[in-house]
C-alpha cells in the first residue's frame, strides 16, 4: 500500500523513513499546507486533516499531531505551536518559576484515513519535565526541545542526538505501521 504522509516536519520526516519500510509500507510526503482547526485534541486535529485530504487527494493519508500539556499551567495543549511564539523558552522558564510542578506531557495522535472512510487514530502519552535552564543544541531542535526533556531524564531533547530520539518517538509511528500492513 502507498500513503501519503501530510508533514514538513524534518524530525516526523525521519521517523516515517525509519518506521514504514519495515513493514512494506510506500509513502510519499504531501507538500501541501492544510487547515489545522481549533480543537480540544491532538486526536480531533489530526482527524479532521486525514479526512479532508484523502477525500482530496483520493489516497490513504496519514498525519501526526502533537500538543504539549504543562501541568502547572493546565495548557498549553493543542496550542503549543501558538504558545511558542508568543512564549519563547526563556519567557516560559521566567513564567514557571513560582511553581515547583515542573510536569507536563506530550499526547501524540497520528491519524489514517482512507477516502470516504472513517479515520483510524492511535494516540501515545509521553511524560516531561521542564528543565531549569536551555541546553543543547542537537539538530531538528525546536525552542523548547532545550527546556523539555523525558520524566527522569537529565538531557533535555537538545541534548540527544536525533538517531537516540527516533525509537523513542517512534513507538506510535510502529503501532500505526502495523495496522497499515495488516490491511494489505
Amino acid at each position: 500500500m502507498r500513503i501519503g504522509v501530510i508533514t514538513k516536519n524534518k524530525g516526523k520526516i525521519k521517523i516515517v523513513e525509519h518506521v514504514f519500510p519495515k513493514y512494506g509500507i510506500e509513502f510519499e510526503f504531501i507538500d501541501k499546507e492544510y487547515p489545522e482547526i481549533q480543537a480540544a485534541t491532538s486526536k480531533e486535529i489530526a482527524e479532521y486533516t486525514v479526512i479532508q485530504a484523502s477525500n482530496e487527494l483520493e489516497i490513504p493519508v496519514l498525519r501526526e499531531d502533537a500538543s504539549l500539556y504543562i501541568n502547572a499551567l493546565g495548557f498549553p495543549g493543542p496550542f503549543t505551536a501558538f504558545f511558542e511564539n508568543m512564549a519563547p523558552p526563556e519567557k516560559l522558564l521566567e513564567i514557571l518559576k513560582p511553581f515547583k510542578d515542573r510536569s507536563g506531557y506530550f499526547e501524540c495522535a497520528i491519524s489514517f484515513a482512507e477516502q470516504k472512510k472513517p479515520p483510524v487514530t492511535f494516540v501515545e502519552r509521553y511524560d516531561i519535565e521542564i528543565n531549569e535552564t536551555l541546553a543543547g543544541d542537537q539538530v531538528f531542535v525546536k525552542p523548547y526541545d532545550k527546556i523539555l526533556k523525558f520524566k527522569g531524564e537529565t538531557r533535555t531533547f537538545a541534548e540527544y542526538p536525533y538517531e537516540e530520539r527516533i525509537p523513542i518517538w517512534a513507538k506510535y509511528y510502529e503501532k500505526m505501521a502495523e495496522y497499515i500492513a495488516s490491511l494489505k
